[in-house]
Parts: structure tokens; sequence; C-alpha cells
């Protein structure tokens, strides 16, 4: 139908979110399921962090060398699954994934944490590891590279929005007759319809 329904999706989303935040025995709402896939149509999935949400879609960063990077890079879609147990409430998320810009990705660097940064240097994310060891002695190389410095950003760190055609919101309900809402984008507008459980 119209535009109204992707507000109304993200408004359920954020007041959601709110609830999750909220809630003492929720400790990470952020946490996401991402799934992605290669371009044969393999798929793998892991658990990554949101860190930010608008009208243009969901964002999360990586090291763009790691495996999900290289699947996005084969297979621009996604997946994104919430699931806060304690609210019995669970949204899945449907669509293409695009970078983030080089300002957004530079912005959100400097506010992480300076070990964090230092990690990003430091961790070939995704490829073998010869030992626990190693990694350490890659992160004190980084910490002394570093030193005293504003540390910048790998070229080969940065975001990925997931930009939604569909937006699905599950609440539990007793005998497994839960309530299912879809949100989805098709021939140029938005829709909305009730699921079966």
């Amino acid at each position: 139908m119209s535009a109204s329904h992707l507000e109304a999706a993200l408004s359920r989303f954020n007041a959601w979110f709110e609830q999750a935040e909220a809630h003492e025995a929720i400790a990470e709402p952020t946490a996401m399921t991402l799934a992605t896939a290669r371009a044969d149509g393999r798929p793998s999935a892991r658990i990554v962090l949101l860190k930010g949400v608008d009208e243009r879609g969901f964002v999360f960063y990586t090291n763009t060398d790691s495996r999900k990077g290289h699947q996005l890079g084969e297979n621009p879609h996604a997946a994104l699954v919430f699931f806060w147990q304690p609210l019995q409430a669970q949204v899945l998320v449907e669509g293409e994934v695009a970078a983030v810009s080089d300002a957004e990705a530079d912005a959100y660097f400097a506010s992480r944490p300076r070990l964090s940064q230092i990690g990003a240097w430091a961790s070939e994310q995704s490829r073998p590891l010869a030992s626990r060891e190693a990694l350490e002695a890659r992160v004190a190389e980084a910490e002394e590279r570093f030193a005293g410095q504003v540390i910048p950003r790998p070229s080969n760190w940065g975001g990925y929005r997931v930009v939604p055609d569909m937006i699905e919101f599950w609440s539990g309900r007793d005998g497994r007759l839960h309530e299912r809402d879809r949100f989805w984008f098709e021939d140029g507008h938005w829709h909305y319809t009730l699921l079966n459980p």
C-alpha cells in the first residue's frame, strides 16, 4: 500500500527494542543473528550487534575480509533475527545489503573503545590462527604502532546496512497460537498482513 507501512514497522521495532533495552534479564538487546549466503547459496549465520536503525535500514560493522564480508560481496542479501526471549518477541528482517559510507564507518570506528580499535588492526578475522599467542603478539604490535596516536579505521573494516524489503514480528502466545505480522515491499509499495502462527 504505502510507505506508512514501513513507518509502522520501524515504529514497532523501536518500541520493542526499547522494551528489550529496559528489561533487566536481556543482557545484550542489540544482539541479532545475521544470516548470509555464498554465491552458490550455501548459508551461514552468526551473532552480530545492531549499531543503528532508521528508515534506510539496520546497520552492523565488521572486518570486510571476514567470512560474512566475502559472502556479502558474492551475494548482497541477508536476513537478521532478533529474539528477546523474556519478552516472547522476535523480529525477522530480510533485504539487500549495502556498505555504509566511509564517513559513517569512520565516525563509528572513532567511538569504539581503544582496545576494540586495536583489535580491528590485529585480527585477521575468520582466517586460521596459529595460536592465541600469535594474536596477542599482533595486538602488542598494533598498540606499539599507534601509541599516543588516534587510531585510524583500517581500510578492511566497515559497516553494512540491511535495507529491508520484509520485516516480520512474532509475539509468543499460549498454545503456540502466536501472533505474526508481516510488512513487505513489492511492486513499488509496502504491504501488510497477518500470518497464521
